[in-house]
């Protein structure tokens, strides 16, 4: 195999700019067909994006001979069923994060995977973004010094009602698991994983305050990682601005840097302020589809995998399990 030919499963939003020309842009890699279950919608996205075939059949899609690999771009509530005919037909998946609502969920399609010898990923897409990479470089370097504490702020004005008063999926329990805590947060959980190895312990507390909606609003957690890193978290999506910073602090000085918005990363030490100006790529999946494309391909490895995501999940359902939404 000499290209990773993929199709899409949910050729919605996420996949209009963030992900999907990633898969057309990545070397070695060509996007050969989506899937929507609104026929005409994934007619019109394959139009516009120059995709050769469509079809409102994940089966279809799936069992396709010039389907190579599949990047399942579902909400979660849909991605063990997609992710499990996946597994079925001996076809790698890039599962959207987070990788199901539930540990349980998760944990199930890792197994399907595991069982039938067929890759499975998870789109962590920080893991490999230079912007990130450049955060992981300063700890490895030593730069800090030995780590010691991390905190996360993460500040929203409240989610705004669509047309007709509709909320977003994204705040819907049923469909996300939770609310955009569980949708963005898991984000932050992933990174410092990735970082400082998995959380070994984990307790939090999470409350709805505003009441416009029935996932939680309000969250606090305090972690601590395998390397012995201690972290504490708050997330409130009722602020009255936006506002999100994470800070890694160590023995010989302190690393910050947004998980969401391209600012610099800070790193300061003994020697002052320095500042890297890295930025976000055009389309912030490429970096981690081209690490599945070379994993595939046997001449590379991604970082982010099936198992690496459940633990993610895993993590939330602890802290949200107060919430009476979620189970460990």
């Amino acid at each position: 195999m000499k290209k990773i030919r993929w199709g899409i499963v949910g050729c919605g939003d996420v996949t209009e700019v963030k992900s999907g020309p990633g898969f057309q842009k990545a070397r070695d890699s060509e996007l050969t067909m989506v899937m929507r279950r609104n026929g005409e919608l994934a007619r019109d996205y394959a139009r516009r994006h120059g995709v050769a075939r469509w079809t409102d059949d994940a089966a279809e899609l799936i069992g396709h001979p010039e389907v190579d690999a599949v990047y399942i771009a579902t909400p979660p509530n849909a991605h063990k069923d997609y992710a499990l005919m996946c597994a079925a037909a001996g076809k790698p998946a890039l599962v959207e994060k987070p990788i199901a609502p539930h540990y349980e969920e998760g944990a199930a399609i890792v197994e399907a995977f595991r069982a039938a010898g067929v890759p499975l990923f998870v789109a962590y897409y920080r893991r490999a973004m230079p912007h990130f990479l450049k955060v992981k470089q300063v700890i490895d370097a030593g730069t800090i010094g030995t780590p010691r504490t991390v905190h996360i702020g993460h500040f929203e004005p409240p989610v705004q009602p669509g047309p007709g008063g509709a909320l977003n999926w994204r705040v819907d329990p049923a469909v996300g698991g939770g609310g955009i805590f569980v949708d963005i947060g898991c984000h932050a959980f992933d990174f410092l994983d990735y970082l400082f190895g998995p959380v070994v312990e984990v307790a939090g507390y999470a409350a709805n305050r505003a009441g416009l909606y029935a996932a939680e609003d309000l969250v606090s957690a305090a972690f601590t990682f395998e390397n012995g890193v201690h972290g504490s978290g708050e997330w409130c999506f009722t602020a009255h601005r936006a506002f999100e910073q994470t800070r890694i602090a160590g023995t010989k000085g302190e690393v910050a840097f947004s998980f969401y918005a391209p600012h610099p990363v800070m790193v300061t030490t003994a020697d002052g302020v320095t500042e890297h100006a890295i930025g976000f790529p055009p389309h912030v999946h490429q970096p981690l589809i081209q690490t599945v494309v070379d994993h595939l391909l046997g001449r590379g490895e991604c970082p982010s995998t099936g198992e690496s995501g459940i633990r993610t999940t895993r993590v939330i359902d602890i802290v949200l399990q107060v919430f009476g939404k979620r189970t460990n």
